[in-house]
């Protein structure tokens, strides 16, 4: 049993080095399908990010009236905190208000300069209200939008990034598709080289093959070698896929973490989802080998 094994093993080197050309071909085409599904992975962690980062940067502003009294405010603090939808709200007062407000056109005299005529705070509280969803800002805003509240609340602001978020989508789900017609590509290609680099083995050795078939050889013993190449093939391309994306991420990671103001982001990624990664592509690659393989030695192992 075991010497069966070592011989198809044997025979598969064999075949690898007899045909060396097209098995490097097939290896680099298998790794440019590879990096394909691997650019799938970068574009959905950058889409996430970049959603994530937008999300953090939404919110609305309540600004109370400066006549406002606390029990009002506290009323309707309580009130948008019964929201389900609001995760978090931050209360300034006038005075926290106007020295934000100072710091903030510090380098502009004008502006201080008008604040000092006045001679006295302008500006009232302040509610800045955060919610897991950004649709949600839409209800708290029309909540407080009540007659109740109109001596209360002076004015209310929502910058509405909603509509940067759905043009991140649109740019990476076009991206995605790209991708995909790519992945699509490399591998109707890598499935047609596997396919005719087994045909051309298996023509060059018909005679052997023959031989084998009439001193008893069984389909799988015929078949074994074609297998053990698949798998060299499929171990081979994904090992170096790996070097190269790990190299490449740890490149885009230095441009990266500037944005997001995150270190390794990409690389992180990759090495908390490294057997998850490396197993689907393994299984991707090693039963399109399989099944490339499969068809072309159909033929002959019917005969």
């Amino acid at each position: 049993m075991f010497s069966g094994f070592f011989r198809i093993i044997k025979f598969s080197f064999q075949e690898i080095i007899r045909n060396m050309s097209l098995s490097v071909m097939t290896v680099l085409i298998l790794i440019l399908m590879l990096l394909s599904i691997n650019t799938l992975m970068v574009v959905k962690v950058l889409t996430d990010e970049s959603v994530a980062a937008v999300k953090k940067q939404i919110d609305v502003s309540i600004y109370f009236n400066p006549e406002a009294t606390l029990d009002e405010i506290q009323e309707i603090r309580d009130y948008v905190s019964a929201f389900p939808e609001v995760e978090k709200e931050t209360f300034f007062n006038s005075e926290e208000v106007f020295a934000n407000f100072k710091k903030s056109y510090a380098n502009n005299p004008d502006v201080l300069s008008s604040l000092d005529e006045i001679g006295t705070n302008p500006l009232g509280p302040t509610l800045i209200i955060k919610t897991r969803d950004p649709k949600d800002y839409t209800k708290i805003i029309t909540a407080l939008s009540v007659p109740e509240y109109e001596n209360i609340i002076e004015a209310k602001t929502f910058g509405d990034t909603q509509t940067a978020i759905d043009r991140i989508h649109v740019i990476t789900t076009n991206v995605q598709k790209f991708t995909y017609f790519l992945t699509i590509l490399f591998a109707v290609i890598a499935f047609i080289i596997i396919f005719n680099t087994i045909r051309v083995a298996i023509y060059t050795q018909r005679t052997e093959i023959g031989i084998k078939r009439l001193v008893g050889a069984t389909n799988w013993f015929i078949q074994g070698p074609y297998i053990v190449e698949s798998f060299l093939f499929s171990i081979i391309s994904v090992g170096l896929t790996y070097l190269l994306v790990d190299f490449f991420l740890k490149f885009l990671d230095l441009y990266i973490s500037v944005i997001f103001e995150k270190n390794n982001l990409l690389s992180n990624y990759l090495s908390q989802n490294l057997v998850s990664i490396i197993g689907i592509e393994f299984g991707v690659v090693f039963l399109l080998t399989i099944v490339s393989s499969g068809l072309a030695m159909r033929r002959y192992l019917r005969t």
